[in-house]
């Protein structure tokens, strides 16, 4: 694309590398515990509401609330899984993509797979904080200060990097010479 930025044949490793990052961003947001931490000591993931650090996982042994008894809970849950297995899915096509130049078509399909799975977790993540402050943190009065924690920043770095290669899985296409190699490089400058 540019003689001294991004060359268009180390797209078909940035951009698997980046959907990988985003794969694992998923996954410590998915499994992770550090969603809501507030000043009580109330601590949330995005399938359990502790009313202490406990340290543990999350259980009713614990003195934990399933966030799956709630609608918006099960609603959050499931936008992020379904981003997650879109994701997956584009990980696994874009090696075909860029594999072979026949297969280039299969770039802007990934590029709007990507998009769609950008906007289910964009409401997935846009959920979540809304109704749990309403349901959980204001219902009880006690909890003054709460911040939304890594587990709920990963989500969004992962739904970020969704988003810029969704970008540059639809823009691809139109350097498809310069994707495979045949086009002469183009300097913005010329030497005198």
């Amino acid at each position: 694309m540019l003689r001294c930025g991004l060359a268009c044949e180390r797209c078909r490793w940035i951009l698997p590398l980046l959907l990988l990052s985003a794969i694992v961003f998923d996954i410590l947001a998915l499994a992770g515990r550090g969603w809501v931490e507030t000043d009580t000591g109330l601590t949330a993931s995005l399938w359990w509401n502790c009313p202490q650090e406990t340290g543990g996982t999350g259980s009713y042994e614990e003195n934990c609330q399933s966030l799956m008894e709630y609608a918006w809970g099960r609603a959050t849950a499931a936008m992020l899984l379904i981003g997650f297995i879109i994701l997956v899915i584009c990980f696994v096509l874009s090696f075909f993509a860029l594999c072979g130049p026949q297969m280039l078509v299969f770039l802007r399909v990934i590029g709007g797979l990507l998009a769609l799975a950008a906007v289910f977790q964009i409401i997935a993540l846009v959920i979540y904080p809304v109704k749990y402050t309403q349901e959980i943190v204001n219902r009880d009065g006690t909890a003054n200060v709460y911040d939304y924690n890594w587990a709920y920043g990963f989500g969004w770095a992962a739904t970020i990097i969704e988003i810029g290669c969704a970008f540059f899985f639809c823009c691809l296409p139109n350097y498809e010479d310069d994707l495979l190699g045949n086009a002469k490089p183009r300097y913005f400058y010329s030497t005198a």
